[in-house]
């Protein structure tokens, strides 16, 4: 098996969280009151409960690097996640940036930021 790390991010409410995610293609891989992994082909995000977040202070983020980040993006837009500039869950479309790559943006119910960036 190849190295590998995952993010762990935080969970206000395991149900709400997983069902966001089940929205975007991932599936529960394991749950129980301390932690759940949810799985999409080869991505894995782990989550802890915080059931006392404040999503408005919330600095918790990840890069998602994706083949397709296409693909990923329009399975956001058909979830429903709304494209806008303040508020979550929100969706920012990938585009070019100054270092080269194409990056997007989503951030979860509870305000975590997860980079789409297109693999090379």
């Amino acid at each position: 098996m190849a190295d590998r790390a995952t993010p762990n991010l935080p969970s206000r409410d395991f149900a709400v969280t997983s069902d966001f995610y089940r929205a975007l293609g991932f599936v529960e891989q394991f749950r129980d009151d301390g932690w759940m992994i949810l799985v999409r082909g080869d991505l894995v995000l782990e989550f802890f409960p915080f059931p006392d977040l404040d999503p408005a202070t919330s600095s918790f983020s990840s890069c998602l690097r994706l083949d397709d980040v296409d693909a990923f993006y329009d399975a956001c837009v058909a979830a429903g996640i709304p494209e806008i500039d303040r508020g979550w869950p929100r969706l920012h479309p990938p585009a070019q940036d100054p270092s080269g790559l194409r990056i997007g943006a989503l951030v979860d119910p509870d305000c975590s930021l997860l980079r789409l960036i297109a693999n090379h």
